[in-house]
């Protein structure tokens, strides 16, 4: 084990190329230009993000060739040119060691069963750039400007041109064989083509929401939440959904004859993605015996099924997440022990791991055991692609990030008179829960302080969400599990938020199947072990003003959102857990109701999002003159107001009302910022 850390660790280090893959970008998205970007001194070497930006956590969206070989819908060039990936805001790399191909950071080669697939890793949503004058600063750690949602939609359309155009579809497939990996013939490429095809489909229907993401944002849990409804349903409880359900006349919505062709052969306990796709297929289909629903009526039957995902959050950023007591926007994810693992365990889940969670007979197994199945005539098998080793390294890795300090050789030198005035305002503003702390101390830790979403006045959907969305439990029905005020017992129709915890239990408690039998159990042993044993967070009370957990309502202190630590805060716009404030500036304003006067100064109830281009006094992106994403705050799931403490409008935790800011004052508590 020894010998296999050090070579892992020498391994770890030999890519480190000077720039760490970076490249300039003329012409870019929103009339972009920029050099090479730069790096600041976050404690990580160039080899360090390199690991980090390629090092694969089990994520298997589509095969590794068929990415490579994809042209876009509307022309030939590639799906993953450097200006389509611009396009999404996703950032642009050149080959390197780890990445051969010249994927964009974050995208990466993952094995699984004898077959390569490209996936995603943590730096696709949690590393940010900031543009100033032709010059840009990578940002490891930070939130990323990435569109992920049209992305998709994108790769979806590109996937169903080439099935149907024959011209793109012959060089796809000859592009594709040439590359001599998994596909040797036309036939297996296109079926190949058509089941993922079928998958990303699904994916998209399932997840489509009302609430336009846009840039910057994604509702990670969402998204999680209903790929773990898709892989616990089973048979019966989708036949039972389906039958009850009513158009809005009251008349039924299909017949028995339609439901029972629509649900012909698929499998009565575990209903695996090509299944789930077959379903959607069927009801769509217009073949005699189908129901031939339309889109709004197969969104019907994806929320009786399942949950819109209608929270977008911004993408959290990563510096001090190793030394949190609780994570999340709405602390939902205690970090004492395994917590980190099942975490991240969560996360691959949500960003497209390959679960091949298998019906089996009943008998001992640690997974059923941890995660409540041990009674059940009919257990689950929790096999997938999630690799909790490098799940636990990239976690490790996390320990070193530091927030990025201020670079005034680019923005400009701080105003120390302002730095210290603004500090004096900090400590009657805002310490009361954003503690300050010393970025690279190794005994720091960051006290999560919960604030209700009653008494902070933020956007609810997010936090309601994660308690409120409810779905079929399959085989989790009656199992026992543990909450903070005791043991509960998960009904047929129960809150996600308990069906997530028993299935990356089960996951968490599953050894890698790609894994040689000794190997495999000395990994997961090491894993669990460093896991409890290097873990320096201990479990406590959530710490702030909320409601406390009781055993009528065991997550209501998941109705509230998370106060952390500000270091680093200047490279993180745009603001609020929802990115509803595009500047810390706006940040300091009001939100403006009816009955306020005309002439005073509130946050903007729309701008644009997707312009990397950084705005150095207000201390933001630049969000007017382009037409990026636009940004509404009218609707729930975008609302920007709340946290109006400096503008008199929040109280602070203890009741106290203090006066709204000056002009000058915001301007002193900015440069402050500025400076942490």
């Amino acid at each position: 084990m020894v010998v296999t850390l050090i070579i892992g660790k020498t391994y770890q280090h030999w890519d480190d190329d000077p720039n760490r893959g970076a490249i300039a970008i003329n012409s870019g998205e929103f009339n972009e230009n920029y050099d090479t970007p730069i790096y600041l001194d976050q404690g990580w070497s160039e080899a360090d993000s390199l690991w980090f930006y390629y090092t694969t956590q089990g994520s298997g969206l589509l095969p590794y060739d068929f990415f490579l070989m994809l042209e876009q819908a509307d022309s030939q060039e590639l799906f993953r040119s450097t200006s389509n990936m611009d396009k999404f805001r996703y950032l642009p790399q050149k080959p390197t060691f780890f990445n051969p191909d010249g994927l964009p950071v974050g995208f990466v080669k993952d094995t699984y069963q004898g077959h390569d697939y490209m996936g995603f890793t943590c730096a696709a949503c949690h590393t940010g750039q900031v543009n100033y004058k032709d010059k840009a600063v990578r940002i490891d750690g930070g939130p990323a400007m990435a569109d992920m949602v049209s992305f998709l939609i994108e790769l979806q359309k590109s996937i169903e041109a080439t099935l149907n155009e024959q011209d793109k579809l012959s060089r796809f497939v000859s592009n594709v064989i040439a590359l001599n990996n998994n596909y040797a013939n036309r036939q297996q490429v296109k079926q190949g083509l058509l089941k993922w095809s079928n998958n990303i489909q699904l994916y998209n229907i399932l997840n489509y929401s009302h609430v336009k993401y846009g840039y910057a944002r994604l509702d990670a849990f969402g998204r999680i939440y209903n790929r773990v409804l898709q892989h616990v349903q089973n048979k019966s409880q989708v036949r039972d959904v389906l039958t009850i359900l009513k158009r809005p006349s009251q008349r039924q919505f299909l017949t028995k004859n339609e439901i029972d062709k629509v649900l012909e052969g698929i499998n009565e306990t575990i209903i695996d993605d090509v299944q789930f796709a077959t379903i959607i297929n069927r009801l769509a289909s217009k073949k005699p015996g189908y129901p031939a629903l339309s889109f709004r009526d197969l969104l019907r039957v994806r929320n009786a099924l399942f949950n819109e995902p209608n929270a977008p959050v911004s993408y959290p950023f990563l510096w001090d997440i190793p030394q949190s007591d609780f994570v999340q926007w709405n602390g939902l994810a205690s970090n004492a022990g395994l917590g980190p693992l099942g975490r991240n365990t969560g996360e691959v889940i949500g960003v497209f791991g390959i679960l091949d969670w298998q019906e089996k007979e009943p008998g001992f197994s640690l997974a059923a055991w941890l995660s409540g199945q041990s009674n059940k005539k009919k257990q689950v098998n929790f096999k997938s692609s999630i690799d909790l080793t490098n799940l636990k390294r990239l976690e490790n890795q996390l320990r070193s990030l530091q927030s990025p300090k201020w670079p005034e050789h680019i923005f400009g030198k701080l105003d120390q008179q302002k730095v210290e005035k603004g500090r004096l305002l900090y400590n009657q503003y805002c310490q009361g829960c954003h503690e300050v702390i010393e970025r690279d101390a190794w005994d720091r830790l960051m006290v999560a302080k919960m604030s209700s979403i009653d008494s902070i006045g933020t956007d609810i959907a997010m936090a309601s969400n994660s308690v409120n969305y409810v779905g079929n439990s399959g085989n989790f029905k009656h199992i026992y599990q543990g909450t903070d005020v005791g043991d509960i017992i998960v009904a047929q129709t129960a809150p996600v938020v308990q069906i997530l915890t028993a299935v990356t239990t089960g996951v968490v408690a599953t050894p890698d199947p790609d894994k040689s039998f000794i190997r495999r159990w000395l990994d997961w042993l090491y894993t669990l072990g460093m896991s409890f044993f290097d873990n320096t967070i201990k479990a406590s009370v959530k710490a702030g003003n909320y409601q406390p957990d009781t055993t009528a309502k065991p997550y209501q202190s998941l109705l509230s959102y998370k106060a952390r630590s500000l270091n680093g805060i200047w490279a993180t716009a745009p603001y609020l857990h929802n990115g509803s404030v595009p500047s810390l500036y706006d940040l300091l304003l009001p939100k403006k109701r009816e009955g306020d006067s005309e002439e005073g100064k509130y946050r903007p109830d729309t701008f644009m999002v997707g312009s990397r281009e950084f705005d150095p006094n207000k201390v933001g992106f630049r969000y007017t003159g382009y037409q990026g994403t636009e940004f509404k705050t009218h609707i729930t799931g975008n609302m920007n107001s709340g946290h109006e403490y400096a503008a008199g409008r929040t109280p602070q935790a203890d009741g106290t009302e203090l006066p709204p800011l000056t002009e000058e004052q915001r301007w002193q508590l900015i440069e402050y910022l500025k400076s942490l």
